[in-house]
């Protein structure tokens, strides 16, 4: 996500989406993507960054399986849902059921471009959206006509949250969705973290972003946990991504993640 509108993106500023492809070896980014990129892997490595980048798409797609298969969502609004690459989320919820529904949202006005080319089917709309103001995403025209918010949905805000600032209250995003989700709905969260994250590698990711248009805020587990308060955490709950329902994909193990998902809770 951007400081930034949605309409009023610098366009010779890297973005975290661009820079989400780039890492996964996509080919939907620019020069300025590669080269922010480039101060990430001569800090980091550039390994250890494609493997992050890998090991949260992987869970996105265990945690979309689960939620499709295991607890029979039909609905999916993917928030910062990047540029598509293989193993969209629609494609996955698809498996379960070929009537399921995806609303992809994000500000980077490419990905809407991009999106509406590659991913042109009756099961997806892409919108372009600020989730900051979740008014925006919640009371969008569009959004409403294809998602039906008195039945169960889920939210994902995979790898977004270390894109917004205390000051934009992460917590306060998360509680504007949770009171407009029906019960039996759930959210998935995944997020760069400071727990095992040397000194040195924390100032590579913050030199990284320096330059995008994203404020980058790395958490501690702690921090992360908070996002899911009103959420029953299902089994095995806050965890690195690669111990979350792990199968035999191969996911990295770079210990720069946590992930989690969690159900709305039963007013008690």
């Amino acid at each position: 996500m951007t400081t930034e509108s949605a309409s009023n993106i610098p366009l010779g500023a890297p973005t975290a989406a661009r820079m989400y492809d780039e890492a996964l070896g996509g080919k939907d980014h620019f020069e300025v993507d590669r080269a922010a990129n480039a101060k990430l892997y001569k800090v980091i490595g550039e390994d250890r960054v494609r493997s992050t980048a890998m090991e949260n798409r992987r869970f996105l797609g265990r945690a979309v399986r689960y939620l499709s298969r295991e607890c029979g969502i039909r609905q999916f609004l993917d928030v910062g849902s990047g540029l598509p690459t293989a193993r969209n989320t629609h494609q996955i919820a698809k498996e379960a059921d070929p009537g399921s529904r995806v609303v992809y949202v994000d500000i980077d006005p490419i990905v809407a471009v991009h999106g509406r080319a590659l991913l042109a089917d009756d099961s997806t709309r892409i919108v372009t959206a600020d989730m900051r103001r979740p008014e925006t995403i919640l009371d969008d025209a569009q959004v409403n006509e294809f998602l039906d918010f008195s039945q169960p949905i889920a939210v994902l805000f995979v790898a977004v949250f270390h894109f917004v600032t205390p000051a934009e209250d992460p917590a306060r995003i998360v509680a504007a969705f949770r009171e407009r989700q029906a019960p039996g709905s759930y959210v998935a969260i995944s997020h760069l973290t400071t727990d095992g994250m040397s000194e040195k590698e924390q100032e590579g990711w913050y030199a990284g972003f320096a330059g995008a248009t994203v404020p980058l805020a790395l958490r501690s587990k702690k921090e992360i946990h908070h996002l899911f308060d009103g959420y029953d955490l299902v089994d095995p709950g806050l965890v690195r991504p690669y111990d979350w329902h792990p199968n035999d994909d191969d996911s990295p193990r770079t210990n720069s993640l946590f992930g989690g998902v969690g159900r709305v809770a039963h007013p008690s």
